[in-house]
């Protein structure tokens, strides 16, 4: 069988981040383009973002973390290591390619239909350990026959799965070395390279569309918030370490949307690990608590404000905390807009 991907360079890649023990989400924000087409082509793209079309646009070479991939025809069989890529990859119509997943895909997330359609992929493991991991083989992932994985768990390597002839795609903000502030340029990078390697461009571009014009919308309607600072926190189970959310991260560029200021956004870092004294003494508006897995969150959310070093902040002593499911604000896809227009619409219930 001929393979429609191949590794042609690949380097270290560090990918323990603050918070990658947490999330277990690894995805694809930001691949830019190496080589997409002769440079005589008059089909070529003209932009990262705006895909390929069929006759120029294959072999395609681009550039994830330090490593180099080449897809020498639209991927065919896919494997998902993680639950961010589904919503874009619905959105440009090659979900049905998805022949196996792995690891949590909690049904708050999508809707009836697609929640339908995921439960009919064939689930390849489900388990997570305490940190977030995912835990599984690759010998597991090498039988499913992929010619592209998204997600590099621990114990799966880019090495072996290129040898088996599959390209895997990582999300960016897990390679390090990122110090730019989060935007939704990001988001819409990142579809317009889903429509590159599946020969998706038309597709890539209506989704991007339908994305911007949602976005606009809620920016547009902000006027009436009198909310004006805010703090988005990640609180470990049980009690252990709390991190919050700097500039490189996309609830950063959510924040920004909504006219509001992220507290912790002089801090170039995506995650890091907080303690209670600068969250006490930036004293935001409002909090965003984060958090993975089935139910509403606020259960978790009670517990963190309600630790005694964190119940002197304005927002625990008004309840002013809204819990949201991780994917809804990291990282980069679909489901950061469904974020926006949610943490919104909170807002203005809190406001009225």
């Amino acid at each position: 069988m001929e393979r429609t991907a191949r590794r042609t360079a690949v380097g270290p890649l560090n990918r323990r981040t603050a918070l990658a023990g947490l999330t277990g989400l690894v995805g694809l924000v930001g691949l830019t383009t190496a080589c997409s087409s002769d440079a005589g082509d008059a089909g070529s793209p003209s932009d990262g973002a705006s895909g390929s079309d069929a006759a120029g646009g294959f072999p395609l070479e681009l550039t994830n973390c330090e490593a180099t991939l080449t897809f020498e025809t639209p991927p065919e069989r896919i494997v998902l290591l993680e639950s961010a890529p589904v919503t874009t990859l619905d959105g440009i119509g090659v979900l049905d390619k998805v022949v196996s997943r792995a690891g949590a895909f909690p049904l708050g997330y999508y809707g009836e239909d697609l929640t339908a359609r995921i439960e009919a992929i064939p689930a390849l493991s489900e388990d997570i350990d305490a940190s977030g991991h995912l835990l599984i083989s690759q010998e597991l992932v090498i039988a499913q026959d992929p010619d592209i994985v998204f997600g590099l768990p621990d114990g799966v390597t880019r090495e072996v799965m290129a040898d088996a002839g599959a390209g895997v795609v990582v999300q960016d903000i897990f390679c390090g070395g990122g110090s730019e502030r989060a935007s939704f340029e990001t988001l819409y990078s990142t579809i317009g390279t889903y429509g590159q390697i599946f020969d998706r461009a038309t597709e890539a571009d209506s989704l991007t569309t339908s994305l911007q014009e949602r976005v606009a919308e809620v920016s547009d309607s902000v006027q009436t918030l009198t909310t004006t600072t805010a703090a988005v926190l990640y609180p470990s189970l049980g009690g252990g370490p709390l991190f919050t959310y700097g500039a490189g991260s996309m609830v950063t560029a959510q924040l920004d949307a909504l006219g509001i200021e992220n507290v912790f956004a002089s801090t170039a870092e995506r995650v890091f690990e907080i303690s209670a004294e600068p969250l006490l003494a930036a004293d935001p508006d409002v909090l965003i608590v984060l958090y993975q897995g089935e139910g509403d969150g606020m259960d978790l959310t009670q517990e963190m404000i309600a630790q005694d070093q964190l119940s002197g902040l304005r927002a625990a002593q008004e309840q002013a905390a809204l819990p949201l499911l991780f994917n809804f604000a990291e990282p980069a896809s679909p489901l950061v807009v469904d974020g926006l227009e949610r943490i919104h619409e909170w807002l203005l219930e809190l406001e009225g």
